[in-house]
């Protein structure tokens, strides 16, 4: 298990990858891992990784589904948690901190 803790704007979320599986959470509130599901996706975020779904009405289970298949293409927990790590910084995520197994947090810089 590899976790990364983000900075976006006054928010703090954490990103958790398990295996295959991505969950996240807000820091702020202190509560469970959700999976991608319940995260709020934005659409114009969306169609600038995935022009195709512009028009779809079902865009959001599409994108969310193309996401899960490709972090299960990748062959190790490492290659998923930089593929997100590089990912949220273009939409303005400052990663802060990386921690694996369980041990004590370092620092990204």
């Amino acid at each position: 298990m590899i976790g990364v803790i983000f900075q976006f704007g006054s928010e703090v979320i954490e990103v958790r990858i398990k295996d295959s599986n991505c969950l996240f959470r807000k820091e702020q509130t202190g509560g469970l891992f959700a999976p991608i599901e319940a995260i709020k996706l934005d659409k114009q975020g969306v169609i600038k990784e995935f022009p195709d779904l512009k028009d779809n009405e079902d865009w959001k289970e599409i994108a969310t589904k193309r996401f899960k298949e490709k972090l299960k293409k990748m062959k190790t927990e490492q290659e998923r948690i930089d593929y997100v790590i590089e990912d949220l910084r273009k939409f303005g995520y400052k990663p802060l901190y990386l921690n694996k197994q369980g041990h004590r947090p370092k620092r990204i810089r």
